[in-house]
């Protein structure tokens, strides 16, 4: 993962040392599997590492589409006939296309390397910091999107994506920690 490069002020500097501290931490965990030991699944959890940083990229890619797109970038939108608690019980007839790609990001597919799901993480960690950069203001906001986990009529700024990112990828990187030394033994430094 990229250092932060110089920012305009310390709090979008801090922010973006702490994601980068975070996304480390992640890495780490998976430097030097093979690709199958990045999907194997070395506890009772269906979590895996590549699956981890996999589910991590496509976390922090979404909410950094959120804050240049607004919540058209987060649809959560079901199928004709489907309501949530269909979807929440495991009645519903069709599953959204969204949550079969979210179940997807959690684990490795045919044909996925290591070395590929890391360079994604890569590209979207570099993306994410020259957005952040290019930001005027950490205090903009944008509604979310309707889904329901998210409050109605929330808005989120910059600031609590950021902040919500962050957090995403510690508890991962934590979960990632448990499930390394599940593996081969090796514990976080």
């Amino acid at each position: 993962m990229t250092t932060p490069a110089t920012s305009p002020d310390p709090e979008r500097g801090d922010l973006l040392a702490a994601l980068a501290d975070a996304r480390a931490a992640l890495t780490s965990s998976v430097r030097g599997l093979g690709d199958e030991q990045a999907g194997e699944r070395p506890t009772v959890s269906a979590l895996c590492l590549g699956g981890l940083v996999k589910h991590v990229t496509a976390t922090e890619e979404g909410w950094l589409n959120f804050v240049t797109e607004g919540p058209s970038a987060m649809s959560f939108d079901l199928p004709d006939g489907v309501t949530w608690d269909d979807l929440m019980t495991g009645t519903a007839r069709e599953v959204p296309k969204w949550a079969i790609e979210r179940e997807e990001k959690f684990r490795m597919l045919p044909g996925e390397t290591t070395a590929g799901v890391l360079h994604a993480y890569e590209q979207v960690a570099a993306r994410s910091e020259k957005i952040i950069l290019a930001l005027p203001d950490l205090s903009a906001t944008q509604p979310l999107p309707d889904a329901p986990w998210n409050e109605p009529g929330g808005k989120w700024s910059v600031r609590r994506v950021l902040n919500h990112v962050i957090a995403e990828t510690a508890q991962h990187a934590g979960h990632a920690d448990i499930l390394r030394e599940s593996l081969d033994g090796r514990q976080a430094t």
